[in-house]
């Protein structure tokens, strides 16, 4: 059968050459080769053969072999997870033999997270996070990976922002800019950050410019924020306060000193509305009744023709549910646009997002601004530059 030569160049949505790309043909995998250092391949295949191209995270594509092939693999984004990003840049799950979870941008979405740690909560195993306040845009949780590892150093994992060391607030990384997190947690992951990666590491990934037409993705999210706290039982309205206050004196007067029981109820209802300090009383009373009538009955209940509020001097006294007064249900909103695209030379991606959470408390709210551009640019055959710039700001209540 003739022969042709087929040859070609592989290279990513950025351009980048790829390296161990296979190449064989299509119904004959013995025929076949992988792309060099420079993503380049050849071979010998037989006229008119199809060329199957496949790699790992990225889509198969199936093309007529033709010698000066130029191939662009795309993301497969239902095989993320087969790639993780680790200290010497991504490695295969198969082939990777370190403990690592990853997290990816699909993941974050589903969550109403106002950064990436409230994202990794629940999702790695032997993570634990200890917060110490539940305010919106507070401080990030202390996070014990590989256990504590001293009594007087720190204890956190390193955190990798796009291959640097990240000092940063974590409220400053918007969770819609992240394309995926890798956490990596034994001795062998950590092994190149030396004493830092100590306590494990946490990489993440921001977005990348993908070649191409632009594409512009926008989303919002609305949701509300409420007291989760279950209550204990617990005195819940005036009644049942007045209630437990009459008990107490009933059992003093009629047990202690004596009094026989009729005696100590009226005395217990007298005495607990009373102003003297020492007859035990609350001082006050809240509820409107009718006249010869006492607010506890013989069977400790309530009075039911008692209703609560009562005029004094002209003012009406009514009691505060201070847990309505403390608490409430509020909004949290949420909108977030990027765009990407580019061609070959030149690749752009940029991002804009809104947050704003009301909070539970009063004077507890969250705002945040934030935007992020990402763009490289191929000068030439050997010059390749780029920009990663981020900015955030926000103010809390």
């Amino acid at each position: 059968m003739a022969q042709t030569q087929a040859s070609g160049t592989v290279t990513d949505q950025q351009g980048e050459p790829m390296i161990g790309v296979t190449v064989h043909v299509k119904g004959n995998t013995t025929t076949g080769t992988i792309t060099d250092i420079d993503g380049k391949f050849a071979l010998s295949v037989p006229k008119g053969s199809t060329l199957v191209i496949s790699y790992v995270g990225y889509k198969t594509q199936e093309l007529p072999a033709t010698a000066g092939m130029k191939v662009v693999l795309v993301d497969d984004n239902e095989q993320l997870d087969e790639v993780i990003v680790v200290a010497y840049g991504t490695a295969k799950r198969s082939a990777f033999t370190g403990s690592a979870t990853v997290i990816n941008s699909d993941a974050l979405t589903k969550k109403q997270a106002t950064n990436v740690v409230q994202a990794l909560a629940g999702q790695v195993a032997g993570l634990q996070m200890t917060s110490g306040s539940g305010q919106a845009g507070g401080d990030g949780p202390t996070m014990l990976l590989r256990g504590i590892s001293s009594i007087s150093a720190g204890t956190g994992p390193l955190i990798i922002v796009d291959g640097a060391p990240y000092d940063g607030g974590w409220n400053n990384i918007n969770p819609a800019d992240v394309e995926s997190i890798s956490v990596l947690k034994d001795a062998a992951s950590n092994a190149l950050y030396g004493a830092r990666g100590a306590n494990g590491v946490i990489i993440i990934t921001t977005k990348n410019a993908k070649s191409g037409e632009a594409v512009i993705t926008a989303s919002a999210k609305w949701g509300a924020n409420t007291r989760g706290t279950i209550d204990y039982d617990y005195i819940k309205d005036p009644g049942q306060y007045y209630e437990a206050q009459y008990r107490a004196l009933y059992n003093k007067l009629h047990y202690v000193d004596k009094l026989s029981a009729d005696d100590a109820h009226v005395q217990a209802n007298q005495d607990l509305v009373s102003s003297v300090k020492e007859k035990g009383g609350l001082g006050y009373d809240v509820y409107s009744y009718p006249s010869g009538q006492y607010l506890i009955g013989k069977d400790g209940k309530l009075n039911p023709n008692a209703t609560l509020g009562r005029v004094v001097n002209g003012y009406m006294l009514k009691p505060d549910n201070w847990i309505d007064e403390a608490y409430s249900t509020s909004l949290r909103q949420e909108y977030n646009m990027n765009v990407t695209g580019g061609n070959e030379a030149l690749q752009l991606y940029s991002s804009f997002g809104y947050l704003k959470d009301d909070g539970i408390l009063p004077n507890s709210g969250y705002e945040r601004y934030s935007a992020r551009v990402k763009a490289s640019h191929q000068a030439k055959k050997w010059l390749k530059y780029g920009v990663n710039a981020g900015y955030t700001t926000s103010s809390t209540q």
